[in-house]
């Protein structure tokens, strides 16, 4: 039986919405490190599951031999390559997505029960003080606008908000503000 170092995983999932570079290159001076991306977050593909790993050559052989056959659908390949053929769209659409995380971030700071955390990531979590999350989250469902909540340790009373457009952003905040 092979015997395996022990591994450090990265999880990349939302590089590109951070200020910050990559850490897949560090793969090659490391042969214990994996780094997870997806086409989740960027690509907007979430629906399709699919994502890759950025890993030492040795651990590719230990990989291939559980892997399923046929275990990424057509419509993934056809969206991930989709993407990929427009790397300047994708990366522009990004960084609008970066400035409306920012501007929503403000907007939510003005509102007195709500404590936005930093991001880097495609939405903003809110600390919410002096009610319920899980009553705003439920008020703002009745007007159409979903948001996910979280009760558990660390994360208790808390609202996520996913970044979209400036009238998406404008709509949260409205109704954020009439509570």
């Amino acid at each position: 039986m092979l015997k395996l170092p022990v591994m450090v995983v990265l999880d990349e999932a939302y590089i590109e919405f951070a200020d910050r570079p990559s850490r897949a290159e560090w793969v090659m001076q490391y042969e214990n490190l994996v780094v997870l991306r997806t086409f989740s977050k960027a690509a907007g593909i979430a629906g399709l599951r699919l994502g890759y790993s950025i890993c030492p050559a040795w651990l590719m052989g230990e990989l291939w031999k559980f892997k399923q056959p046929y275990n990424v659908n057509v419509a993934a390949t056809v969206a991930a390559l989709a993407s990929l053929r427009d790397l300047d769209y994708l990366r522009a659409t990004v960084e609008k997505l970066k400035a409306e995380r920012r501007r929503m971030s403000d907007a939510l700071r003005a509102i007195p029960y709500l404590t936005p955390q930093p991001s880097e990531a495609n939405f903003v979590l809110c600390q919410v003080s002096g009610r319920s999350a899980k009553a705003v989250k439920h008020a703002l469902e009745q007007q159409g606008i979903l948001v996910r909540y979280y009760s558990k340790p660390g994360l208790d009373n808390c609202i996520r908000i996913s970044v979209g457009k400036p009238e998406q952003t404008d709509r949260v905040i409205e109704a954020l503000r009439a509570f």
